[in-house]
């Protein structure tokens, strides 16, 4: 049921911008009250099994429904990497919707010791360096199997280089409950 909710309040919320109307967080509200609770949430578009647009939050700081829809549209319209999507692209857009958890600061002496610390396909990690930051979802792991490949890429996402362990970032892990519409076309 929730399942089913939330990929659905992120495709109106897309929607809603191609219709400039907007959604009634307040009947949602009244009718799903848990959708008030805090939460950071992640939108995911892909199109034709492709990542199309990707944004969301790492730490909770407004209502579940309002990271959504904002999440959604943002990961439709604002994600720097792509251009904003299309009327004509949407019906074949495909959403995957990642609730998290809170992150974690893992503690670690090594490379030899994070390696052990990190949970493959399980852990998200949020990579923090100064002012530079970059996460993947537990997700990318599927694609990034390798240790070494997965936080080079994550490096070079947060700006830091190839090797960003060689500079002892800090580093976050959370977990995530995915929510995914159906397969690609």
């Amino acid at each position: 049921m929730m399942n089913q909710l939330y990929l659905t309040i992120a495709r109106e919320a897309i929607l809603s911008a191609f219709e400039n109307s907007q959604i009634d967080t307040n009947a949602l509200l009244r009718a799903y009250p848990d959708l008030a609770q805090p939460y950071a949430t992640f939108v995911t578009l892909t199109l034709h099994g492709k990542l199309r647009g990707c944004i969301g939050s790492l730490i909770a700081h407004r209502p579940l429904v309002e990271d959504l829809i904002s999440n959604a549209s943002s990961a439709a319209f604002r994600d720097q990497r792509f251009p904003s999507l299309t009327p004509e692209e949407f019906p074949e857009i495909r959403i995957e919707v990642s609730l998290l958890t809170s992150p974690k600061r893992v503690e670690y002496t090594s490379k030899e010791e994070l390696r052990r610390l990190i949970r493959p396909l399980v852990d998200g990690v949020i990579l923090r360096l100064g002012n530079q930051q970059a996460t993947f979802l537990p997700q990318v792991w599927e694609e990034l199997t390798d240790f070494d490949d997965f936080f080079a890429h994550l490096g070079l996402k947060a700006g830091i280089g190839h090797d960003p362990l060689s500079f002892h970032p800090e580093i976050y892990t959370y977990q995530v409950e995915k929510h995914k519409e159906g397969n690609d076309v």
